[in-house]
């Protein structure tokens, strides 16, 4: 456990959330450091089994926690877990965008229409209906944290999975805009990037499979980072980028610096 933990552990009691694709890996290890932190979390994800494991987790961590099978690009899903998060637990304040899925590593020629479609559905349009959704309690309550996984992939072009590339960097411009939006209600907004983590969507990716094992990183940072922002005391960053390689205690000293001059963004240099 970390500094970044260790720090914000007192801070998340109380605290309702909900963290999708939550039934393996970073979704996983992220359900787990928020019960740690004394969040009452509510995974969600399509299978049902896997949902069961992590929540076993979450209670022999201490926590309380609530498991919902559903599809994050379904509306009817996504209200239906978010409403029963509500009627359990009370308004839902942190909200974890971690559902994704990649593409099948095909050249834009030769690559199955629906399924290019589907990746960004899952990566984007997920992320834009559980965030609007949750943010009807937020915007009542003044107050939460949405954190949305993005990538480094939306930083740079991927010719064999675009798909991924071009959800992932709007998913940075939607964090952007939705941070504008809530920005006087209380409400802080943060894109993050776990770093190359082992997962099933990573180990199927044909570029990965000859990346140095200094170059991977463990999903509990990117846990121990979201629990840090849940605690509030990045607020002064929201709507930025952050990767977990970041020395995110520097960015918040630097935060007025970061604003003035509008670091950490997805923008177009001259």
């Amino acid at each position: 456990m970390n500094s970044l933990m260790r720090a914000a552990k007192p801070a998340l009691a109380g605290r309702v959330a909900i963290v999708t694709g939550g039934g393996r890996g970073i979704g996983r290890a992220i359900a787990k450091r928020l019960a740690l932190a004394g969040a009452s979390v509510v995974v969600t994800a399509r299978s049902e089994e896997q949902l069961r494991e992590t929540l076993t987790l979450v209670d022999e961590s201490g926590g309380s926690g609530l498991a919902i099978a559903g599809d994050v690009t379904r509306e009817t899903d996504v209200e239906q877990v978010v409403s029963e998060a509500e009627r359990t637990y009370g308004p839902v304040d942190l909200l974890v965008n971690n559902a994704g899925t990649s593409g099948a590593g095909a050249s834009l020629w030769e690559v199955d229409a629906d399924a290019w479609r589907h990746v960004v559905e899952v990566n984007l349009f997920g992320a834009f209906l559980y965030t609007r959704r949750a943010l009807k309690s937020m915007v009542s309550g003044k107050k939460g944290t949405i954190v949305n996984m993005c990538s480094n992939a939306a930083l740079r072009p991927l010719p064999l999975n675009s798909e991924y590339s071009c959800s992932k960097a709007a998913l940075i411009r939607f964090t952007e805009c939705t941070a504008e939006a809530v920005r006087e209600l209380g409400i802080s907004v943060f894109a993050i990037s776990p770093g190359l983590v082992h997962t099933t969507m990573t180990d199927g990716v044909p570029v990965f499979r000859n990346v140095p094992t200094d170059q991977w990183s463990l999903p509990e940072r990117a846990a121990d980072l979201i629990v840090f922002l849940a605690s509030g005391v990045a607020d002064s960053l929201s709507g930025r980028y952050i990767h977990v390689s970041d020395d995110v205690r520097d960015m918040v000293e630097r935060a007025e610096e970061i604003r003035r001059q509008d670091l950490h963004t997805l923008r177009l240099r001259k």
